[in-house]
């Protein structure tokens, strides 16, 4: 696709868009090092690290990819009270992504530290506890304060608990007219309805659909399901086989089919958070989702040949 393509925003429109992201938080560390024999005390290699790096990830790496392509990002987010944390609003900082950040100091800030030795992930160790109560719910005041200045909602939903009051978020951003998208978790996706579009990989919708059988099969209970929850489309991406929209036409349940379009699979670390932070910020610019689609399919296939949580900017979208 060209700049002078069909359904191509300009920069200009795309820098006007904002598009608030609502969810779970982490930081990605990663701890980067030479292999150059196994430990005499078990069967595993020995990494000699000498270089860490850290990044933005879960509901942070969304919102940076919305940045990065152009728009504007606003993140509202519970993290704890820790040095983690600290790190976590210091790269948001720097990265140029507006924040409602809530602090709970009973919450320990989701940390996901990857070890890589000669370009191979070899073991990821993850820090975080499953909170006792409901830590987004002091921050509803400030998402309704929020609401009136974005064109679109994004909730990235990682089950780390931080969106057990989704349905009235939901409730608040249609009332206002904003498009609401949704990267959906867990098996209960009740209270996800009345959003503008899921987007759930195919392990996820099958956890929720069953496994199917066919294309049709996939079809029949895709719009069911998208019927029940009163959403207008469900996006299923499925990895080497592009993405599929299932959404209703003049009444008329339909579906597109996009290819997946990587020439080289280097790694597919939050390629799901590009795909819909594009498909927002497309959204947050005025498009329908089926002119969104084929953008938000280009991005996840520049972003699968980079390394780790990575992004795309309108450039390279639109290259």
């Amino acid at each position: 696709m060209t700049r002078s393509a069909p359904h191509a925003p300009s920069l200009q429109r795309v820098q006007a868009a904002r598009v608030l992201v609502v969810g779970d938080a982490m930081l990605d560390r990663y701890w980067f090092g030479a292999v150059d024999r196994i430990s005499p005390e078990a069967p595993v290699p020995v990494v000699r690290v000498d270089r860490e790096e850290e990044r933005l990830g879960g509901a942070a790496n969304v919102a940076l990819n919305v940045k990065t392509l152009g728009a504007q990002a606003t993140l509202l987010t519970v993290v704890g009270d820790d040095e983690p944390a600290r790190k976590l609003a210091g790269l948001l900082e720097r990265e140029g992504v507006a924040t409602l950040l809530g602090r709970d100091a009973k919450l320990h800030t989701i940390v996901k530290l990857r070890v890589i030795g000669r370009s191979q992930q070899l073991l990821r160790i993850d820090f975080e506890n499953r909170p006792d109560h409901e830590v987004l719910a002091g921050m509803l005041s400030d998402y309704e304060r929020a609401l009136p200045d974005h064109d679109a909602v994004l909730f990235s939903d990682y089950g780390k608990g931080g969106l057990t009051h989704i349905p009235r978020m939901i409730e608040l951003a249609r009332q206002s007219a904003k498009p609401v998208l949704i990267d959906p978790k867990g098996s209960d996706y009740s209270r996800y309805a009345g959003a503008t579009v899921i987007t759930p990989n195919r392990a996820e919708l099958a956890q929720v659909i069953g496994a199917w059988t066919s294309e049709e099969d996939l079809q029949e209970r895709a719009h069911a399901l998208r019927r029940k929850l009163g959403i207008a489309g469900l996006l299923l991406t499925r990895s080497e086989d592009g993405m599929t929209l299932f959404d209703e036409m003049h009444g008329v349940p339909g579906h597109a089919h996009v290819g997946a379009q990587a020439r080289e699979v280097f790694d597919v670390t939050g390629a799901g958070d590009t795909v819909i932070a594009t498909l927002a910020a497309m959204l947050a610019c005025g498009l329908t989702l089926r002119e969104a689609l084929p953008l938000a399919n280009r991005a996840g296939g520049v972003v699968v040949g980079k390394f780790g949580t990575a992004s795309v900017t309108y450039e390279e979208l639109f290259a």
